[in-house]
């Protein structure tokens, strides 16, 4: 469990209360939200009772939430008190990574390092899963993020791409992805080679997009320090001195996804992500990524993290549908087997 620094707020336990006094009311109205919706947050997902008074705070309910609702209110104004942003997105972050650290699931999920540095935000994980790849990523050559949709496998894997291309990790970002989208192609789409790209690549540039300024973002694509290009402009490559990365990875045909892995070159790292459930390939193609992580099983350099619902930190309504159909795939495959 992170220990609590100087910056904590003192905590008191008294008759089956939490109480937590902090040491500045400038910071109060920030930590607990616009007429208090951070804090209605942490009641409504925790079953808690949050009361208020001054600089100081009571939380009472089960042991267990009573402890993570201290927990994510420590480190929330721990935030704070570092000048960072305290949203409705961050106080569901802590509480997910609050529970988790006490569950003893992902220690240590607040360290520094936990993070990218980017020329917009500082962007740090937000449930256990991303820590876990944001870790993976940093001591990685390839890095196998696979999950549903909002568990952030793409947005994270450039968020590392922009960190090292700023620290001079690397010289170059390569973004692709493969364009086979819900059965359609390519020249289905009207347009020049760029007009049928771009609606591949659009999440890709939303995410730069987030990370870095219009103009430097306009320079680096001009000049090549950021190459965005579908699989097919891979081939006969070497990619040295950069980091790669594959979105949806699970369209790419076995072929496909060897010549990619193989592009890997000197000094170079490799993200490839994708959601194995959701595979656009026509009928009786197998998927290059189902392939891969078969044959790659074990191999040194090489990590495999695994999102589930649990990660997804788009609107909470998608974790509800992510586990949904997860939930009707399994009634299905049980049905199969009788």
């Amino acid at each position: 469990m992170t220990a609590l620094t100087s910056e904590m707020p003192a905590i008191e336990q008294v008759e089956g209360r939490t109480h937590l006094e902090f040491d500045d009311n400038l910071l109060l109205p920030l930590l607990y939200g616009e007429r208090d919706q951070h804090l209605d947050r942490i009641e409504r997902q925790l079953g808690v009772s949050v009361v208020t008074r001054g600089n100081r705070l009571a939380i009472s309910g089960p042991v267990t939430a009573t402890g993570t609702a201290r927990l994510a209110l420590s480190q929330l104004y721990d935030r704070l008190k570092r000048g960072q942003e305290v949203n409705l997105p961050a106080v569901e972050a802590a509480i997910r990574l609050a529970a988790a650290e006490l569950a003893d699931k992902s220690p240590a999920l607040w360290r520094e390092d936990t993070a990218f540095r980017t020329r917009k935000r500082r962007i740090a994980a937000r449930s256990p899963g991303q820590s876990v790849y944001i870790k993976a990523l940093r001591e990685n050559e390839l890095v196998f993020g696979l999950g549903p949709a909002g568990t952030g496998k793409t947005y994270l894997a450039v968020a590392a791409a922009v960190d090292l291309l700023m620290t001079g990790g690397v010289e170059r970002i390569i973004l692709s992805r493969p364009a086979v989208e819900a059965g359609e192609r390519l020249g289905f789409l009207p347009g020049d080679l760029r007009d049928k790209v771009d609606p591949y690549l659009r999440p890709i540039f939303d995410a730069l997009n987030d990370m870095l300024p219009a103009d430097q973002l306009a320079k680096r694509l001009g000049n090549g320090e950021i190459e965005v290009a579908p699989i097919a402009f891979m081939r006969g490559r070497t990619l040295s001195h950069a980091f790669v990365i594959l979105d949806e990875a699970q369209n790419t045909t076995p072929v496909q996804m060897k010549m990619f892995l193989t592009r890997l070159g000197e000094a170079s790292r490799m993200a490839v992500t994708g959601d194995p459930t959701q595979v656009d390939l026509p009928g009786g193609t197998r998927s290059g990524l189902a392939e891969a992580l078969e044959t790659l099983r074990g191999i040194d350099g090489i990590a495999t993290v695994r999102f589930t619902d649990a990660d997804v930190v788009r609107h909470e309504l998608v974790a509800r549908i992510v586990r949904a159909y997860e939930a009707r795939e399994q009634s299905a495959r049980a049905d199969e087997q009788l």
